[in-house]
């Protein structure tokens, strides 16, 4: 029996594959388990505040109270999520700090203290809250290949904070043993478990990573803070720090920037939980993925009120619904109020910020790696023309040019030194720019007619398709599979007779749709009721006709199957017909 009821999210089918779905409650047996595996998923991924208050210098106390504030922060952005209704997607979306704001935020509260954090969060939330009535228009301004830049350019900057950290660097650059080994455990573990760990220990690799980490340091006698862990009360409200509004414009610029790209990256995170819900899912609900943006926005201004890092959806968790073959949202809120409980516990905040420095970073490597990897992964998600080469490799290199260079940015005006001072953002900021000058004079729609006495129609098709994907940096895949619809939606018209015959090709895109549309002599073709060719019957000896009727129908089969939507008719001024091949993009 359930004893909370949650508002009722969009009517779906559930997947056979899922043990509990989305809107299934299950005994407290099951959810507890569930939730607890997410709420621990969500603390080893805390320790990007412990690598946010290690680049800002801070003291113990102070890093227990900023990490203690972030998980409530945490907790309050799952608990939306789960709720749903209005004020949330509706699904098991489990929120953790930021990785992308630790290299913008870090030089920024090295200066004003952990009061500074109030500022950014807020600024974090309140692009959130803008956001989310926008959410189906930004994609255009953000395509994967402006994102991908900056999430790799992000992974860079990482890099020389990582080595510090995971080698024990002194002022002569003199790595430290000790912290090797440390940092080598934990890093060998984090790797060694992702790649040839069971699915469950792949799931855990960062937690488990970090424990070994810290049982090494305590091996060699480098953990420290007992005194300190046993001075804290066992339960105790979190200590909130005073507000600093001495920010400078030029850094509340470049964390907006940030939080930008975090809420169009959470868009994903929110159609793939969707898509996981839904065995007929067929497109994107962008509503759903604007009310998960809103609940994101609400939970990090209540969070940056009291002092939190600002969050981001955790890939990492949708990874654990999915071993688990559980997305029901009422483990989102019993990972929730596990999270809110261990804010409350000094003793367990305390415990975590006493991780040792080369076990940060050896987090920060790993992050480094990971964001990097992923950053290359989303620029070649897309088909990339020459536009496409000089926005990555100009991009990059004024990026990375600021970042061996730093004294470049000392020519600029001081207010403009958080921004021309940042790689991320200038990376990101000619990436946007470059991306909308580049396609001036780029028309999202193209129409080319089909030559008879050309190469073969099926090559005319393929070429005209693959041309246009890079041209507007469609997904490779979609190309590939709207050419391959393309190919057999022409064998279909061919096969149906009545003089049709394939004469011209046209394509739209936009950053939602990819739809080609094949004009054709002839009648309209008809498609619905195509099933595919009975080859019982084939083989028990059917007659020529039946064979050639079945052979025919492949095409009609295929063509509804690679594509999402299917559509034919005439045009009556035009005097031919067409059928239009429309993919989700």
């Amino acid at each position: 029996m359930t004893l909370i009821r949650l508002p009722p999210s969009r009517p779906r089918r559930r997947p056979q594959e899922l043990s509990v779905a989305a809107d299934e409650s299950a005994p407290l047996s099951t959810l507890l388990p569930l939730g607890l595996q997410h709420a621990a998923m969500a603390l080893g991924l805390s320790a990007y505040v412990l690598a946010l208050a290690k680049g800002a210098h801070f003291g113990v106390e102070e890093t227990r109270t900023l990490l203690a504030v972030s998980i409530i922060t945490m907790a309050l952005g799952t608990g939306l999520q789960a709720w749903g209704g209005r004020l949330g997607s509706g699904a098991l979306i489990v929120h953790i700090p930021g990785p992308l704001l630790v290299t913008q935020a870090a030089p920024i509260l090295s200066v004003t203290g952990p009061g500074g954090m109030t500022v950014l969060s807020v600024a974090c939330a309140l692009v959130a809250l803008l956001v989310a009535p926008l959410t189906t228009r930004l994609r255009g301004l953000f395509p994967p290949i402006v994102a991908g830049l900056v999430v790799l350019i992000g992974g860079i900057s990482l890099i020389q904070s990582a080595i510090t950290h995971a080698a024990g660097l002194d002022a002569a650059m003199a790595p430290d043993g000790d912290s090797l080994a440390i940092a080598a455990v934990t890093l060998g573990l984090i790797i060694g478990l992702s790649i040839w760990g069971s699915r469950r220990l792949k799931l855990f690799s960062l937690l488990i990573g970090i424990l070994g980490g810290v049982v090494t340091a305590l091996l060699l006698g480098r953990l420290s803070g007992g005194e300190a862990l046993a001075s804290v009360p066992v339960v105790a409200l979190p200590a909130i720090v005073a507000p600093v509004f001495d920010v400078p414009v030029g850094a509340l610029i470049a964390v907006a920037f940030v939080a930008l790209l975090v809420q169009i990256d959470a868009i994903g995170s929110f159609i793939l939980m969707d898509r996981m819900d839904d065995a007929d899912w067929r497109r994107p609900d962008m509503k759903q993925a604007g009310r998960g943006i809103l609940a994101a926005g609400i939970g990090d201004f209540l969070g940056g009120l009291l002092g939190g890092m600002a969050t981001a959806t955790s890939s990492a968790n949708i990874g654990l619904c999915h071993a688990s073959r559980a997305t029901t949202r009422y483990a989102g809120l019993v990972a929730a109020g596990l999270l809110l409980v261990i804010a409350f516990l000094p003793q367990v905040t305390m415990a975590l910020t006493l991780i040792p420095t080369p076990v940060i970073g050896a987090i920060e490597l790993y992050s480094a790696a990971f964001l990097i990897a992923a950053g290359v992964d989303l620029v070649a998600s897309r088909q990339l023309d020459t536009r496409g080469v000089f926005i990555i490799g100009l991009s990059l290199v004024c990026g990375i040019s600021v970042l061996l260079m730093p004294g470049i940015a000392a020519q600029a005006p001081p207010s403009l030194h958080h921004l021309v001072g940042s790689g991320f953002i200038v990376t990101g900021a000619l990436a946007i720019t470059l991306n909308q000058l580049f396609r001036l004079g780029i028309r999202q729609s193209e129409t080319r007619a089909i030559s008879p006495s050309g190469p073969a129609v099926s090559h005319q098709v393929t070429d005209f398709i693959e041309r246009m994907g890079g041209t507007w940096a469609a997904r490779r895949d979609i190309v590939r599979r709207a050419a391959q619809a393309a190919v057999e939606a022409v064998e279909a018209i061919a096969a149906a007779g009545c003089g049709r015959r394939v004469t011209a090709i046209g394509g739209r895109f936009d950053e939602l749709n990819f739809d080609i549309d094949l004009w054709h002599d002839g009648p309209p073709l008809p498609l619905s009721g195509a099933a595919a060719p009975d080859l019982a019957n084939i083989l028990d000896g059917a007659d020529d006709e039946a064979i050639d009727t079945a052979i025919a129908n492949v095409s009609n089969v295929l063509v509804q199957r690679l594509a999402d939507r299917l559509k034919c008719g005439s045009d009556p001024a035009g005097g031919r017909s067409f059928m239009r091949l429309h993919f989700d993009h």
